[in-house]
């Protein structure tokens, strides 16, 4: 896992040097753009010639957020059509991010879940944490039913204000009860990224023969014509997806969908995105 992480995670970096994303160009983990009121002495005009944007050396004390990965584990979160599952996707993610985290010397903090915490670790900076977050990923198992909610709403009470949650989820629950445990996080003063993990399948309904489809968080099974049913499936799933993106957004949460199949540079520079309002 941690070869993986690291492999995604400096091949990113390499190619955010070659790109033309001025703003992430530079060694994201040692500088900040420069603001009103800092000291013009600390401006890396080495910097300012490549990126043609002021930037200040960061101190250590700048760097320190504390970053939480809630990742689903949920029995839904097992389904693929390809040869990587939603969970499987999203252990990739979670442990690239952790990577990056812990690169930019943030405090790094997982959270797995289903209907309940499955497991956690607190936020760190400490040498060797790093390992055991990406011990905890490699040992993750299916979990049972899904509520989002509830463990958000838990993790809420529990969140220093100058924190970062990331949620790496499917979302398949109850949509209104979802959003009222993500806004929670977010009107406690964190900045909350979602990660919306689905897999291509799912957003295309590509079955063309008659089937048994069935829940797999409940074994309820449902016979049926694909022809007979995909416009009503896409009609509700639509409506879902634009209902996220609608409440999320306006709310102030950072919402980015992804298919099992997105490469992970476009989750990576989101969270980076989002990282950077922190200065």
């Amino acid at each position: 896992m941690e070869l993986r992480a690291r492999t995604i995670v400096e091949g990113f970096i390499s190619g955010l040097h070659r790109s033309p994303f001025k703003g992430f160009s530079v060694e994201f983990a040692e500088y900040r753009q420069y603001l009103p009121g800092d000291d013009l002495s600390t401006i890396d005009w080495k910097v300012y010639a490549r990126s043609d944007r002021y930037y200040v050396k960061k101190y250590e004390e700048d760097t320190n957020l504390d970053c939480h990965i809630l990742l689903d584990v949920s029995a839904s979160m097992s389904y693929a059509t390809g040869e990587v599952s939603k969970v499987a996707y999203g252990s990739y993610l979670a442990a690239a991010l952790a990577y990056l985290m812990n690169r930019q010397r943030d405090a790094v903090g997982f959270v797995a879940f289903d209907e309940q915490i499955v497991d956690r670790l607190p936020a760190s900076a400490r040498t060797g944490h790093l390992k055991a977050v990406l011990l905890a990923l490699s040992r993750l198992r299916p979990g049972t039913r899904t509520d989002v909610s509830k463990p958000l709403h838990q993790l809420a009470e529990g969140l220093a204000r100058r924190s970062m949650s990331i949620v790496i989820s499917d979302l398949l629950d109850d949509p209104a009860e979802t959003i009222s445990g993500l806004k929670h996080l977010r009107f406690r003063g964190t900045d909350v990224i979602v990660f919306h993990v689905l897999d291509p399948a799912e957003l295309s309904f590509p079955f063309e023969q008659p089937a048994r489809f069935r829940d797999m968080e409940d074994d309820l099974e449902l016979l049926a014509s694909p022809a007979a049913v995909r416009k009503e499936y896409l009609h509700r799933l639509h409506e879902m997806l634009g209902l996220y993106e609608r409440e999320l957004r306006g709310a102030g949460i950072d919402y980015v969908r992804l298919e099992t199949t997105t490469p992970l540079d476009t989750a990576l520079l989101a969270y980076l995105s989002t990282r950077a309002r922190h200065g």
